[in-house]
């Protein structure tokens, strides 16, 4: 009996590792099945119905639905400044998630267990730790780095930590004119001397550190870097498939043009009498094409450029006011900051852009709040828009106010706003790794 007990065991070990192995394979098949669902939609108004993300369980059981499960409570929480808010419980309960009662379970084990923990190297005048500004194209690398020095998240012990953050800021090299050569050797540079220092990057290849960066700048000046691309973790604001991003590993972070000139709109359908809207700098194929085929339509309010500051007060976010469907065709980039503004407005946003991993893409269900076409569908846009039904068309919208939250940058953060779901974004991926 005791010579044949090491067998026993080893075939123990082997069955472990191959359960262990087998539930990372579902939850990597599970983030990229969502990621890649939006761009094979089905016609946006007649959504598929809901699926169940495999994401990984408590490491406290598997029995995640019984009546003694904490439940997240909408209350402050004293020692993290400004992560309360006011939330309705029944929101978690809609479809705009793809599971949400899963989603919820995951937040709050999230908000409990997640530690990030930020390389303190780098002098915060130059290019590191913070970046210039919280307004305009970067507003959400700003807000990032802001935010996350706010969070409860943040640990000052690496042995804590789940996720390591290296805090390089391509947008304040920009604004001291450095060249996109030189950015490269900076962050090469930098990121060597984080790995003779300290011993955390080795110990993975990088695959728990992650950084963050908005627009072209921040792509430029890392892909240059290709053992920092393929390894760590990127939320970039351009997460485009056909340019290296990888859904399952990356993060698509929402570009958000803060602080907004206008409320948030919703709830205000009988206004939005204009069928749909564009106006911008023809700086893409797929933006030449949707302003040749549709600049002199009568009910498409289709602009070639932007809507001068010198035609009155406001006039381009008005627009969004009294529109039911806004346009969001790629530019430079394959993301689109009228994404973002589409959605505080109340207008619905039509995606209109090849290889675009949508933001928070294996959380939120798209198809239950915006249009997801494909480039070539923009000589039959106006069809498939006036074949929404009014109902769709509300269902849509009413859906969209319930989703503002997500999209909304805070200082200091607030519970389910943008912050928290490229966080929880991390938290997933910090899963995969572990597995």
């Amino acid at each position: 009996m005791i010579a044949g007990k090491p067998p026993l065991q080893q075939s123990q070990l082997f069955s472990l590792k191959g359960s262990v192995l087998s539930l990372s394979i579902l939850t990597l098949i599970s983030f990229t099945y969502f990621s890649f669902k939006s761009l094979r939609p089905p016609l946006p108004f007649s959504p598929p119905t809901p699926q169940i993300t495999l994401l990984p369980s408590s490491a406290t059981g598997t029995n995640t639905t019984t009546p003694s499960q904490p439940r997240i409570v909408a209350e402050k929480k004293e020692g993290n400044v400004g992560e309360e808010q006011e939330d309705n419980d029944d929101d978690f309960f809609t479809d705009i998630y793809h599971s949400p009662k899963l989603f919820k379970l995951n937040f709050e084990e999230m908000e409990k267990k997640f530690k990030i923990y930020i390389y303190p190297d780098g002098d915060p005048k130059t290019f590191y730790q913070t970046p210039r500004k919280l307004t305009g194209k970067y507003a959400s690398e700003g807000y990032f780095f802001q935010n996350i020095r706010e969070s409860r998240f943040r640990t000052e012990d690496p042995d804590q930590a789940h996720l390591f953050f290296i805090p390089i800021s391509c947008h304040k090299m920009r604004g001291k004119g450095t060249s996109y050569e030189n950015m490269t050797i900076i962050v090469q540079n930098y990121l060597d001397g984080l790995i003779a220092k300290y011993p955390y990057w080795n110990r993975t290849l990088g695959a728990d550190h992650f950084f963050v960066t908005c627009h072209d700048v921040g792509v430029r000046a890392t892909e240059g870097v290709p053992f920092l691309v393929k390894n760590a973790i990127r939320v970039v604001c351009s997460p485009s498939y056909d340019v290296g991003f990888i859904p399952h590993k990356d993060v698509a972070l929402p570009q958000v043009l803060q602080p907004f000139a206008l409320p948030a709109g919703g709830n205000d359908v009988e206004n939005r009498t204009s069928l749909g809207f564009w106006a911008g700098h023809r700086n893409s194929k797929i933006r030449v094409i949707l302003a040749r085929v549709w600049e002199n339509d009568t009910e498409l309010d289709i602009s070639n450029n932007r809507i001068s500051r010198a035609t009155g007060h406001l006039v381009y976010q008005k627009r969004f006011y009294r529109t039911k469907f806004c346009i969001c065709p790629g530019g430079s980039q394959v993301n689109s900051a009228r994404i973002t503004d589409s959605i505080h407005y109340g207008c619905v946003p039509v995606i209109l852009s090849n290889y675009y991993d949508l933001p928070f893409n294996d959380i939120l269900d798209w198809q239950k709040f915006a249009v997801i076409l494909r480039e070539s569908d923009v000589y039959q846009l106006k069809q498939i828009l006036k074949s929404i039904s009014h109902e769709e068309f509300v269902s849509l919208h009413n859906n969209l106010v319930k989703v503002q939250k997500h999209f909304q940058w805070n200082t200091p953060p607030v519970k389910f706003d943008a912050f928290h779901m490229v966080i929880y974004e991390l938290w997933l991926r910090h899963h995969v790794i572990k597995y």
